[in-house]
């Protein structure tokens, strides 16, 4: 339901149902005129033949106001992957293209970047986008980047001009704009933003006092969503985590790089289905505990990096305060879901509250023995200084992919 809240820090942009897709589709046709704007489609062999891909790609046949879409295909090693990959996204014509990090052109360009120190190695949706990011800046004409992901069932093509309009619209000035949306069906989804990170959230701002970037943090209505658009000089100087922590880690670098009065967040649908992971308490290495880890330590990182001093106790401390706050918020999802008709299973949100506590002490012991964590890769910035044709040598190298599949 629309609401017109402006809280936080940033600029919240409501949908109050006023406005139709031919409409903002219009808008957009006449911004684009003079800024371009760049489509991520980040996709696993796996999504890429799933049902919910060959929707995106239908849906998206009848938007123009994109100028290029690049559809980064990773977890893929077979030929036979990028072949179907190529064939899936043929109906959107030449404005498409398939950026096969697994294919032996690519894996050679990161090998050129490991070779001279870069952190290039580790494979994921990390290193995909920004892969496709390098891909993109090849063209200077290209003033944004849009993405979002490749495995939503209820995807409509409106999203996609929401996220777009306050990037391209003349009278705006935004520089990165995230998306947020209701996960719902039956009952609540998105428990790692419900249950961990909104009360984490609030559990460090008790505990550490007015904290500006963790107030930034918290204005985030969904801080987890894997849709945003940013431009393309943000997205040139930006670092991007290889982990779970992706999407932390990009409001991190947002908050470095560019001035808070130029971030928004967009309300993007009424629905937003997608797949959904377990929460893997038996295996702290898999699902939602992984994920919970990843975050963690990358917010744990990111509040050291700008002078915060954390030490053992106060992991302690957070673990207790978070268990508070985690459960405050059980309490009001609880009659949220009352009051919507939704099915609640209050036994299964307390735990999973308790395994997202457990590993905020895990996570505190990584952070002690490695407070700098995995290196984090390196931004284009860095990248084109040593390697200045390297954006055009992606774009070779996905032509030339392109042409030998054609040619088999």
């Amino acid at each position: 339901m629309p609401d017109f809240v402006q809280n936080g820090l940033i600029t919240t942009l409501h949908d109050f149902g006023s406005i139709d897709r031919q409409r903002l589709e219009a808008l957009l046709e006449q911004a684009t005129r003079n800024y371009k704007i760049g489509l991520v489609l980040p996709v696993t062999a796996d999504d890429m033949r799933a049902a919910a891909f060959g929707h995106i790609v239908q849906q998206l046949r009848d938007v123009s106001y994109i100028d290029q879409i690049v559809v980064v295909l990773g977890v893929a090693p077979q030929e036979e992957d990028f072949r179907q990959t190529q064939e899936a996204v043929a109906s959107l014509g030449e404005q498409a293209r398939v950026l096969w990090t697994d294919g032996p052109r690519v894996t050679r360009l990161y090998q050129t970047l490991i070779d001279a120190g870069l952190n290039l190695s580790v494979p994921g949706k990390g290193r995909s986008v920004w892969t496709a990011f390098g891909y993109l800046l090849a063209d200077p004409r290209l003033k944004a980047f849009a993405l979002h992901d490749c495995d939503i069932v209820s995807y409509d093509r409106q999203m996609l001009a929401r996220l777009c309009l306050p990037m391209a619209h003349p009278a705006l000035d935004f520089d990165f704009c995230k998306a947020y949306y209701a996960r719902t069906t039956d009952r609540m989804h998105g428990r790692v933003v419900r249950l961990l990170v909104q009360p984490l959230l609030k559990a460090l701002i008790a505990m550490l006092g007015f904290d500006r970037f963790l107030v930034y943090l918290d204005s985030f209505r969904y801080p987890l969503a894997g849709e945003f658009a940013v431009t393309a000089s943000l997205a040139r100087s930006n670092r991007i985590p290889s982990d779970w922590g992706l999407e932390v880690g990009t409001l991190a670098e947002v908050f470095r790089n560019a001035s808070i009065k130029h971030v928004c967040q967009v309300d993007l649908c009424t629905q937003y289905e997608h797949k959904h992971q377990q929460l893997s308490l038996e295996d702290p290495g898999k699902g939602l505990i992984k994920m919970a880890t990843d975050i963690l330590t990358t917010i744990f990182r990111t509040l050291a990096s700008m002078g915060t001093v954390l030490g053992p106790g106060h992991f302690i401390t957070l673990r207790s305060a978070f268990l508070r706050s985690a459960q405050d918020a059980i309490r009001q999802y609880h009659a949220d879901a009352l009051m919507n008709g939704l099915h609640y299973d209050r036994h299964d949100e307390e735990q999973a509250v308790e395994g997202f506590a457990g590993q905020i002490v895990v996570a505190g012991e990584m952070f002690q023995e490695d407070p700098l964590g995995g290196e984090a890769i390196p931004n284009w910035s860095r990248v084109l200084t040593a390697f200045p044709d390297f954006p055009q040598e992606l774009r070779q190298a996905v032509l030339a992919d392109a042409a030998a599949e054609a040619a088999s």
